[in-house]
C-alpha cells in the first residue's frame, strides 16, 4: 500500500509463491521490485535504501507529509539535487531526490 498509495507507483508485476511475494514496478527504462521471497531480504533499519528522482520535489514532499509518512532526513538542498528520506513501514529508507540541471 505505501508504494502505491503514497508513493504512487503502478504495479508492473506479481508474483506469489507459498504466501509471499514479489512485486515490481516499472519507473522509465527500469524497475523497481520489493520482496519478501528470501529469508535473506529481511527488512531493516539498516536497510536496504532506495533513491527515486521525483518530477517536483516539493509537491512530493507535501503529499508524504500529508500521508503521516516519517522522514528520516529533513527536505533539503543539498547543491547537486534537493533531498528527503523517507521511511517505509517496515523502516526502509527511501530517498526522493531532484537533481538541479548541471551548471558548466
Amino acid at each position: 500500500a505505501f508504494y502505491e498509495q503514497v508513493l504512487n507507483l503502478k504495479t508492473s508485476a506479481i508474483y506469489e509463491h507459498e504466501g509471499k511475494a514479489w512485486v515490481e514496478y516499472d519507473i522509465g527504462p527500469a524497475t523497481l521490485a520489493v520482496t519478501n521471497m528470501a529469508e535473506q531480504w529481511k527488512p531493516s533499519t539498516q536497510g536496504p535504501a532506495a533513491a527515486l528522482e521525483v518530477a517536483d520535489f516539493e509537491s512530493a514532499v507535501a503529499a508524504l507529509k500529508a500521508a503521516g509518512t516519517p522522514f528520516s532526513i529533513e527536505p533539503s538542498d543539498n547543491g547537486p539535487c534537493q533531498l528527503a528520506v523517507v521511511l517505509d513501514p517496515d523502516g526502509n529508507s527511501i530517498a526522493i531526490h531532484k537533481r538541479k540541471p548541471q551548471q558548466d
